[in-house]
C-alpha cells in the first residue's frame, strides 16, 4: 500500500487509498464496536423567534433557498433543484471530485438521472468506462446463476462529478470547497450555517448529505451504535486475462473464524475502465458491531490470501493500482425521518439505501426524481417544518424487510446452525427466484424487494426445502423474525394502496387545498416506493 499513489484520493466513501486513511478508519471502527451510546457534540441547536435574512448582512457571505451540505452525492440532488429554479450552494470539505474507483450500476439506473434532466445520453456514454456481461451469482459447492444487464456499468466518479460540477454552476449554483460545516443555529425563518473558517451562510432549508457518519446523523441519533455493518475490502489491480464477466454476488467459502468471532465472506468482482487487464474484486462480510469484530486491516489480510484462488491469479503477476475499503453503517429505523425544521438527511445520511448493498449511488438515483420535486414543493409551499419534512424519508416497508436478508447473511459466534448455512439458504432462494423468472429475479439483484415476487420465492423455498425453516428460526431468532414478519405484512398493505387505492386519490389531489395536496403526494409516493412498485422492467 506504501508503493500506491494516492494523489487521487478524494472524500466519500471508498474514496481514499492509502494506509495512513485505512489506521484511520479501523480506529473509528474499533470506537464503534467497543463503545455504547455516547452523547454526540451538539452539532445543531435552536434559537427562538425570527432572524431575518437581512439582519445577517454583516457576517453572511451569501443566502440561498437551499444549501447541500456534503457534495460527492449532494450535487445530484443540487443540480435538480437548480434546475427547478432555486438557489442552491454546496458546502464540501475537500476540493468536490469523484473518486477513480468507478461506481458499478444498471444503464437503467442512470436513466433515472436523465429523466430528472441533470444528464443527457451523451453524458451517460461519457462517463461510462467499462460494460460487462454475463453476469454471475454463485456459491460454493451449490451452483451459479448468470443473469444480464444487472449492475454491468462501470461509471467513472471523476468524470460524472466534473460533468455535474459544470452543469450545476451554469445553472447559478454556487460551490464552497475546503469548507467544513463547523455548527447550524434554526430560527424560524432561516438556517444560519458557520464554517470552521469563520464564515457564515444562510439558507431556507438544509440537507445533510454528509455521509454514513454526519455528524447531525450522531446527533439525531444520540450516538446510537448502528444495527448492522458491512465492512469492504479490495483492490483494483492489472493482469487479468480473462476479464468480460462479473461477479454481482460470489461466496467461495462457508463461515471462517476471524480472531474471536467468525465471518461470512461474499465477493464480488467486475471489469475496471482503466485498462482491458485491470479488474476490481471487492471482499465483504456483515457484522454487527461489536468487541472483537475483524478489523478491515486483518479482512485485508485474507483478502490478499483468498483473493487469487478465487480468481484463478497470481498476486505475483498482478499489479496493484488502489486499494479500496470502507465501513457501511446500516439501522433498522431508517429512513431517518427529519428531526429539525429545516433540515433533511439525502443519500447516505438518510439511511435510504438498502441494508445489505454498500453503496448509496443506485438508491440515489431511484429517489431522486421523487425527492427534488417533493423538496421543490416544499420550498414553494414553505412547508419546510420537521413534519412536513419527514413526509419525504418516510417509513418504507421493503427497506425494513430487508433487514431480515443482512441479518440472515451475518456470521455470529454463537451460531446454532451449519457453517454452511448461508451458502444453502442464499442458493435455495437464488435458484427458486430464477425458476420463477426475471420479474422476481431482477428487482431482488438491484436491492428492489416487492412483495408478489416476494411471497411467491418464500412458497417456493419452502415448498422445495422445507427442512431449511427451522434452521432460519435458530439463525435470526424469533424476536427477529416476528420483527420482519410486521414489515412484510405492512410490504404487502403498500402494495394493496399503491396499485388499488392511489388510482381513486390521485384524479382529486389538485381540488385539495396546498398543504394537503403536499401532504398526499408524498403519502402517495411512500406507497409506490415503499412497495418497490418505482421499478420497472427493461
Amino acid at each position: 500500500m506504501e508503493k500506491i499513489p494516492v494523489s487521487g484520493e478524494v472524500g466519500g466513501a471508498g474514496g481514499a487509498y492509502s494506509y495512513t486513511a485505512l489506521k484511520r478508519l479501523d480506529q473509528l471502527w474499533s470506537t464503534i464496536c467497543s463503545t455504547a451510546s455516547q452523547e454526540p457534540k451538539k452539532f445543531v441547536t435552536r434559537a427562538p423567534g425570527s432572524r431575518n435574512v437581512s439582519d445577517l448582512n454583516d457576517k453572511s457571505i451569501d443566502t440561498f433557498d437551499v444549501l447541500v451540505c456534503g457534495g460527492t452525492l449532494g450535487i445530484f440532488l443540487a443540480a435538480a433543484l437548480s434546475l427547478k429554479g432555486h438557489r442552491v450552494a454546496i458546502v464540501e470539505r475537500n476540493l468536490l471530485k469523484g473518486r477513480e474507483q468507478e461506481w458499478n450500476i444498471s444503464r437503467k439506473e442512470l436513466l433515472e438521472l436523465v429523466d430528472v434532466g441533470i444528464l443527457t445520453k451523451d453524458d451517460i456514454n461519457q462517463v461510462t468506462a467499462a460494460k460487462f456481461n454475463p453476469n454471475r451469482c454463485g456459491f460454493q459447492g451449490k451452483g451459479e446463476i448468470w443473469v444480464e444487464d444487472i449492475l454491468n456499468l462501470g461509471v467513472s466518479p471523476a468524470k460524472l462529478i466534473e460533468i455535474m460540477k459544470k452543469r450545476f454552476i451554469s445553472l447559478g449554483g454556487v460551490i464552497f470547497e475546503g469548507c467544513s460545516v463547523s455548527s447550524i443555529c434554526l430560527y424560524d425563518d432561516v438556517a444560519v450555517l458557520e464554517l470552521a473558517e469563520e464564515k457564515i451562510l444562510s439558507s431556507r432549508l438544509i440537507i445533510d448529505a454528509m455521509g454514513n457518519f454526519s455528524p447531525l446523523v450522531k446527533q439525531i441519533r444520540l450516538g446510537r451504535k448502528p444495527d448492522g455493518v458491512c465492512l469492504v475490502v479490495g483492490a483494483c489491480a492489472r493482469g487479468f486475462t480473462e476479464n468480460v464477466t462479473s461477479d454481482i454476488i460470489y461466496s467461495s467459502s462457508s463461515v471462517k473464524k476471524v480472531g474471536d468471532t467468525k465471518a461470512h465472506y461474499f465477493w464480488e468482482a467486475f471489469p475496471a475502465g482503466s485498462g482491458q487487464a485491470d479488474r476490481t474484486t471487492y471482499m465483504f462480510t456483515y457484522v454487527e458491531p461489536q468487541p472483537g469484530c475483524p478489523k478491515l486491516e486483518e479482512l485485508l489480510e485474507d483478502y490478499w490470501d483468498l483473493m487469487p484462488a478465487y480468481q484463478g491469479v497470481s498476486l505475483d503477476g498482478l499489479e496493484i493500482l488502489r486499494v479500496i475499503y470502507g465501513i457501511f453503517p446500516t439501522y433498522r429505523d431508517s429512513p431517518l425521518p427529519a428531526a429539525f425544521n429545516r433540515i433533511l438527511q439525502f443519500g447516505d445520511a438518510s439511511g435510504i439505501q438498502s441494508p445489505v448493498s454498500f453503496g448509496g449511488f443506485g438508491s440515489l438515483t431511484r429517489h431522486l426524481g421523487r425527492l427534488s420535486t417533493g423538496i421543490d414543493e416544499a420550498i414553494n409551499g414553505n412547508f419546510l417544518d420537521s413534519h412536513s419534512l419527514s413526509l419525504l424519508n418516510p417509513y418504507m416497508p421493503n427497506l425494513s424487510a430487508s433487514w431480515l436478508f443482512q441479518r440472515a447473511m451475518s456470521a455470529k459466534k454463537e451460531d446454532d446452525v451449519s457453517e454452511d448455512f448461508i451458502n444453502e439458504l442464499l442458493y435455495i432462494n437464488f435458484r427458486c427466484m430464477q425458476r420463477l423468472g426475471d420479474p422476481v429475479l431482477r428487482p431482488f439483484l438491484q436491492d428492489v424487494i416487492q412483495f408478489g415476487p416476494l411471497v411467491k420465492t418464500l412458497g417456493l423455498v419452502m415448498l422445495t426445502k422445507p427442512l431449511i425453516i427451522p434452521s432460519i428460526f435458530r439463525k435470526v431468532g424469533v424476536p427477529v423474525l416476528l420483527d420482519w414478519f410486521g414489515h412484510f405484512s405492512m410490504l404487502g398493505v403498500y402494495t394493496f394502496l399503491s396499485i388499488f387505492v392511489d388510482p381513486l386519490i390521485r384524479p382529486w389531489i389538485n381540488s385539495f387545498p396546498t398543504k394537503t395536496k403536499y401532504e398526499m403526494r408524498r403519502h402517495l409516493e411512500a406507497w409506490k416506493y415503499g412497495a418497490g412498485l418505482d421499478y420497472k422492467q427493461q
